[in-house]
């Protein structure tokens, strides 16, 4: 496809759009630098109209893909769930596999684009649907309770989905019921949830040793001296960091927790110890609050650019196009449709 070219005054109105969104403070652009980005998201949003496609983006990805060609945004719950009610005919899908592999779950009818086919986790790839089978045959009885940072094919292995905002409150339900738990793939967002809701890991909670390469690398150490430099720093935190952090914060949460954390309180500064990404929307929505950096790139998130952006919707890859057995489809959706039922 022939992509259309934009005039000079529709790359200037492009331009100041970006602006009021924040993307010159937040994505370090200065007007020249702008202008030419101006053009690549006119662009983009132009053949985005023309595919009947839309874009989801998860909070880590680029400034520019959040405020510039961004259908909606959020974390891995809000992303499912909107995913669940498009109308369009494409989901090009600013994330990661897993993520992408579940809006085709619940969207079995409609093509699933992931721009950059290299765009994995860590997490996901810890754990396999093998994997659960034996887990799940050392423990029986036990439900598996499995976070969304999973893909397909442990999905379908399992009772019901978690995210990290609602991962407790399933829980809470589950051991009404059920004295064991089986909790994958992330272990130390399973040691800080058997913590708080005082379970014994390796007797009621279950857990694998999975991790995300860029929570388990925050050092609670360095939190005494951002304190001292920062007075009053309302420290936030993901649940996927580890407990000796987690206990020192002011507040745990998955991204989407974080962010009404920051609107509906007043502080001198906010840290936001997560992928760099959410720091740069939280910026561009909360312009008068002030930021504390304290993050970590993602290179899967960050895998995906403009350019594969682009190429997504005029000539797609073949390896960045999502299919599902529908066997493993059907499980899996079982699995998610109970997080929605329970949360």
């Amino acid at each position: 496809m022939i992509a259309a070219v934009p005039t000079s005054q529709e790359i200037e109105q492009e331009a100041r759009r970006l602006e009021e969104k924040g993307l010159l403070e937040v994505g370090g652009y200065d007007e020249t630098a702008l202008l030419r980005l101006a053009e690549r998201t006119w662009r983009i949003n132009k053949l985005k109209a023309i595919k009947n496609a839309v874009i989801p983006a998860h909070v880590y990805q680029r400034p520019e893909i959040l405020l510039g060609i961004a259908d909606f945004t959020g974390d891995s719950y809000r992303l499912a769930k909107l995913c669940a009610e498009v109308k369009a005919d494409t989901i090009v899908f600013c994330g990661v596999r897993f993520m992408a592999e579940t809006a085709k779950i619940l969207n079995p009818e409609k093509t699933v684009i992931l721009p950059a086919a290299e765009a994995g986790c860590s997490l996901a790839e810890s754990i396999t649907g093998e994997d659960v089978r034996r887990i799940r045959a050392l423990h029986p009885g036990a439900p598996v309770v499995t976070y969304i940072n999973t893909n397909a094919d442990v999905k379908a292995e399992s009772d019901v989905i978690v995210t990290s905002a609602n991962a407790r409150k399933i829980l809470e339900k589950l051991y009404q019921k059920h004295k064991k738990v089986i909790f994958i793939p992330d272990t130390l967002m399973g040691q800080n949830l058997a913590r708080d809701l005082n379970k014994k890991l390796g007797e009621e909670m279950i857990i694998w040793q999975g991790t995300c390469i860029v929570h388990d690398s925050f050092e609670p150490s360095w939190l005494e001296r951002y304190r001292k430099e920062f007075p009053g720093v309302q420290v936030l935190a993901h649940t996927e960091c580890s407990p000796s952090l987690v206990e020192m914060v002011d507040f745990a949460g998955g991204t989407g927790d974080m962010m009404r954390f920051v609107e509906n309180s007043n502080a001198p500064y906010y840290m936001l110890i997560t992928e760099c990404g959410l720091g740069d929307l939280a910026r561009s929505r909360f312009p008068d609050k002030k930021f504390v950096p304290m993050c970590r790139l993602c290179p899967y998130m960050k895998s995906i650019d403009l350019d594969h952006v682009e190429k997504a919707l005029s000539d797609p890859d073949a390896a960045c196009r999502i299919n599902v057995p529908e066997d493993i489809r059907l499980k899996a959706k079982k699995a998610i449709d109970a997080m929605f039922a329970l949360a």
